[in-house]
C-alpha cells in the first residue's frame, strides 16, 4: 500500500517516534499522534516518556532571552510556539482493570495514517492481567473543513468479556512545553507558559480557557464526550483538569466520541466563550464518517495536483505521499501563520518559520496550489514593519532586515554568528517573490505588496555592502551553511543579493512605464528615490562573485578555501552531527560544510556561472559536506541530475524521500523535517525532470535513474495545467487545461498545444 502509513507493533522505544509520524493537522491546529490512554499518571507508573503535543499555528509566548553577555541590538525576547491544554485523553477501565499497552497482552495490533481519507486509526486487540479480552479502536481527525475541530471516536468490542466498564474523559489545563537541555535544536528551557485563566463546566461541556505568561494571548479549549447508551454519571473540577465519567455494562460494542474545539485571541480577538459555544452548536452533531468523506474530498483534489507517481519502489512512492500529507497538514491558511521548521507534529526549534519555507517549501505550493503560496508571502508583507526595525537596531539607515527565526515578526535567535548574520534570508523571500510572479504573472500582488518587499531588502543591501577594487562586496554575514559564519563575500549571498537588486529595477522601470500611478504611490509611500534605483543597478552590475581559476569554481567565500580541511577520515561516525560534538569555533576554522551553499546558489541561479563552474563547484562541495542538515541531500540530488550524475542523484533522493519515515537524523521524535519534504518533491521536479522558471519561460530537461520505471506529476503555470510523465524510454509533456504555451525544452523551444512526446 503507497497511501497509508502502518505500524504493526507496539515498540515503546518507537513512541515519540510515532508521535510525530502519526501527527494530525490542518495548518491552523496540530495534534501529536500520542496514544488516548496514556496521561501524566500512566506515564509516571510506568515509566514512560512521551511528548504529548497540541500546537495552533503562530500561538506563542515572548520569552526572555538570557545572555551572560549582552551585545547592543541582541534580541531580548524571543517567541515559542505553546503546548496547549490536553483534550487527547480517554482512560478504560474494564472492571477495575485500567487498560494500558504496558500491563496485560497486546494480542494483535495494527495502526493506520490513512493519506488518502485523512485520519489515523490504532486497533488492538488486548486481554488484561485478568483474562479480560476486547477490541479497541480509537480514530482520530483534525478536520480541514473545521479548522478548530478535533474529534475522537473510540470503539470497544467485547471478545470475552461482558461486564462493567468504567471510561474516564478529561481536559487538562497544567500543561507545559517539552525541553531537551542536551539538544540545541530543541528547546532548552520555559516550559510552563501557558496558565488556566477560568474553566466552565456547561451541561456535559468542559471549557478551560488559559492565558499565556508574558504575550498576553489566549486560547479556549472546548470539549464534549458523549457514549452511546450512557448517561454521563459526573462532569467535575478536579487537580486542574475537567474529568467526565460514564459508566456502563459491556454487552454490545460501545462506542464514545469525544469533540473538541480550539479558539485562540488572534484570530478570534475577544469573548473567546461566546464565539467558542456558537462553534460548537455547528458541528456537535457532526459523525466521524462525514467529516471523513470531506477530508477524502478535500485530499483528492489536494493529491490530483500534487501527487508525484512513481513506479519501479513503493518505499519511495509512499515516502513521497507521506512528505506531501504532512506539507498540507502544516502550512498556514492566513496572515498570522506560516510554516515552521517542524510544522504543527512537535516543538523542534520552537515552531519558528525559517528560510525553510521560501527555498524548499514555497515552490511546492507554487506549482500545485498557488493560492497557499501566495498566503505564505503575504506572511512575509505583514511582517514588514519588524523587518523595517530590525534594520534600523542592526544599524541600517534604510531597507527591511528579515529575522533568521520568528513567529510573530520579530527575531527570535540569540545566536547571531548563525542567525542574524545570514542576510541572505532578504535574498530569498524577494527570490520567492519573483518566483510568484514568472509562475503566476500575477502582477497585482507584485504591485500592491511583492514589489514593496523588493525595493525595502535591495536597499538594505546597498547599506550592507561596500565598493573596493573587486566591485560590490557583501562583508561579515553567514551563507547557508552554518559551519561557516561571519565570512566576507559569501558566494550564495552575493549572487542572491545581485538577483534582488537586479529584480528591483525590473520593477521600477515595468511600473514606470505600464503603471506610473502604482509606482508614484509606492514611491510615496517608502520615499524611493530615482538615484537608489540607479544605485541598486550600479551594485547589481558591480556584484563581487568569488571565483577561483585554479580549481575554476565558485569559492564559498573569501576565506573557505584558504583554511585546512576537516579531518573526515578520523572523525567517527557516531561524532556526527559536527556541531554536537565539537566547538564551533573548530568547525568554523576547517573547510566543512553542513549544507549545500554554493551548490544550492548553482541551483537557484544557474544561469549566473558556466556549466564547468557549476560541475567542478559540485564535486568539490560534494567532498566536504557532512549533509548534517536535512536541508542538504535533496540540493545535492538536484544538481547531481543537473550535471548527469544520474546514480548519484538517485541515492540522494533516497536519502531524503524517507528521511521522517526511516528516522536517519535521529531526531523525528521533536517533529517533522518540513523543508527536507519540500525538498523531497523539488528532486523530483527540479531535479529529475529538471523543471526550472525563468523570466524567458519554463524550462524541462527530463531525466530517469534505472532504478526507477517512471514518474508523472501535474504543475500549474501562467494559468496552465501541465502533466509530466517520464519513462525508462520517452517522455511526455501534456497541456491539460489552458492556452497554448511555448516552453523550453533540453533548451529547445517548442509550442507546447496538445501533447508533446519524444524518444530520449
Amino acid at each position: 500500500m503507497t497511501w497509508n502509513i502502518e505500524s504493526n507493533r507496539f515498540d515503546i522505544k518507537k513512541l515519540q517516534l510515532e508521535e510525530s509520524l502519526f501527527s494530525l493537522g490542518n495548518g491552523y491546529l496540530g495534534i501529536r499522534g500520542n496514544l488516548e490512554e496514556l496521561d501524566k499518571e500512566v506515564m509516571e507508573s510506568f515509566s514512560v516518556s512521551s511528548v504529548r503535543g497540541t500546537y495552533i499555528n503562530a500561538f506563542y509566548d515572548d520569552v526572555e532571552i538570557p545572555y551572560a553577555e549582552k551585545g547592543f541590538a541582541y534580541p531580548q525576547t524571543s517567541q515559542k510556539m505553546l503546548n496547549l491544554t490536553d483534550t487527547q485523553t480517554i482512560k478504560i477501565f474494564l472492571g477495575d482493570e485500567l487498560f494500558t499497552p504496558f500491563k496485560g497482552k497486546i494480542i494483535d495490533y495494527h495502526r493506520t495514517l490513512y493519506l488518502k481519507r485523512g485520519y489515523a486509526e490504532r486497533v488492538i486487540h488486548y486481554r488484561s492481567p485478568l483474562g479480560k479480552e476486547v477490541k479497541l479502536t480509537f480514530k482520530r481527525i483534525v478536520s480541514f473543513k473545521y479548522q478548530e475541530l478535533f474529534f475522537q471516536e473510540v470503539t470497544i468490542t467485547p471478545i470475552n468479556y461482558f461486564g462493567p466498564v468504567k471510561i474516564v474523559s478529561t481536559v487538562n489545563g497544567e500543561i507545559e512545553n517539552y525541553v531537551d537541555k542536551s539538544d540545541p535544536r530543541v528547546a532548552q528551557g520555559h516550559a510552563k507558559r501557558l496558565h488556566i485563566k477560568n474553566h466552565h463546566i456547561v451541561e456535559d461541556y468542559g471549557i478551560i480557557e488559559s492565558v499565556t505568561e508574558q504575550s498576553n494571548l489566549s486560547v479556549l479549549a472546548l470539549s464534549q464526550t458523549k457514549v452511546n447508551g450512557a448517561f454521563l454519571d459526573s462532569i467535575r473540577w478536579e487537580n486542574k483538569q475537567i474529568v467526565s465519567t460514564y459508566h456502563l455494562d459491556l454487552i454490545h460494542p460501545i462506542t464514545i466520541n469525544k469533540r473538541s474545539i480550539y479558539l485562540d485571541s488572534i484570530r478570534y480577538e475577544d469573548n473567546l466563550l461566546e464565539k467558542a459555544l456558537s462553534r460548537f452548536k455547528e458541528i456537535k452533531d457532526l459523525p466521524f464518517d462525514d467529516l471523513v468523506k470531506y477530508q477524502e474530498s478535500y485530499l483528492t483534489d489536494y493529491f490530483n495536483n500534487s501527487d508525484i507517481r512513481i513506479t519501479g519502489n513503493s518505499d519511495l512512492q509512499l515516502g513521497i505521499r507521506f512528505n506531501l500529507y504532512h506539507l498540507i497538514q502544516s502550512v498556514g491558511r492566513d496572515k498570522y501563520s506560516n510554516i515552521a521548521a517542524k510544522g504543527l507534529s512537535g516543538e523542534g526549534y520552537e515552531g519558528h518559520y525559517f528560510w525553510d519555507t521560501e527555498i524548499f517549501i514555497f515552490p511546492v505550493f507554487l506549482l500545485t496550489k498557488p493560492s497557499l503560496a501566495k498566503n505564505l508571502l503575504m506572511y512575509r508583507y505583514n511582517t514588514l514593519d519588524y523587518a523595517r526595525l530590525r534594520a534600523k537596531e542592526m544599524g541600517h539607515k534604510k531597507g527591511a532586515l528579515y529575522p533568521w527565526r520568528t513567529i510573530k515578526g520579530s527575531e527570535c535567535s540569540s545566536f547571531f554568528p548563525a542567525s542574524s548574520a545570514q542576510y541572505h534570508i532578504n535574498a530569498d523571500i524577494s527570490y520567492s517573490i519573483v518566483t510568484y510572479y514568472l509562475a503566476t504573472g500575477d502582477l497585482d500582488f507584485i504591485a500592491l505588496y511583492g514589489a514593496e518587499i523588493i525595493f525595502e531588502t535591495a536597499r538594505l543591501f546597498i547599506d550592507l555592502g561596500h565598493y573596493n577594487e573587486n566591485g560590490f562586496n557583501i562583508f561579515s554575514v553567514t551563507g547557508p551553511d552554518e559551519y561557516t559564519a561571519i565570512v566576507d563575500n559569501n558566494f550564495y549571498t552575493n549572487v542572491m543579493a545581485k538577483y534582488n537588486l537586479k529584480w528591483a529595477v525590473k520593477l521600477y522601470n515595468l511600473f514606470k512605464v505600464e503603471h506610473p500611478e502604482i509606482l508614484n504611490q509606492l514611491i510615496a509611500k517608502i520615499n524611493l528615490t530615482d538615484d537608489e534605483v540607479l544605485e541598486f543597478q550600479k551594485a547589481a552590475e558591480n556584484m563581487y562573485l568569488p571565483y577561483d581559476e585554479r580549481l575554476k569554481i565558485n569559492p564559498q567565500d573569501d576565506s573557505f578555501l584558504r583554511k585546512p580541511l576537516w579531518d573526515f577520515d578520523n572523525t567517527p561516525k557516531e561524532n556526527y552531527p559536527l556541531l554536537l560534538n565539537y566547538h564551533l569555533l573548530t568547525i568554523y576554522r576547517h573547510q566543512v560544510c553542513k549544507q549545500a551553499d554554493t551548490v544550492l546558489a548553482h541551483l537557484l541561479l544557474e544561469d549566473e556561472v558556466s556549466i564547468e563552474t557549476i560541475r567542478n563547484s559540485y564535486y568539490y562541495y560534494e567532498k566536504v559536506t557532512t549533509h548534517d542538515s536535512s536541508l542538504s541531500s535533496c540540493i545535492y540530488s538536484i544538481m547531481a541530475m543537473k550535471i548527469n550524475e544520474i546514480e548519484k542523484g538517485y541515492n540522494y533522493f533516497i536519502e531524503t524521500a524517507r528521511l521522517d519515515l526511516d528516522n536517519t537524523h535521529k531526531n523525528t521524535k521533536d517533529g517533522l523535517h518540513m523543508a527536507n519534504m519540500g525538498g523531497t518533491y523539488l528532486t523530483i521536479v527540479y531535479g529529475f525532470a529538471g523543471l526550472r522558471i525563468k523570466e524567458s519561460g519554463l524550462f524541462i530537461s527530463p531525466k530517469i535513474p534505472k532504478q526507477i520505471g517512471s514518474y508523472q506529476f501535474k504543475i500549474k503555470y501562467r494559468g496552465r495545467n501541465i502533466r509530466i510523465t517520464v519513462n525508462q524510454n520517452e517522455y511526455q509533456i501534456e497541456l491539460l487545461e489552458g492556452e497554448a504555451l511555448l516552453i523550453n525544452i533540453y533548451d529547445r523551444q517548442i509550442l507546447l498545444t496538445d501533447i508533446i512526446c519524444d524518444k530520449f
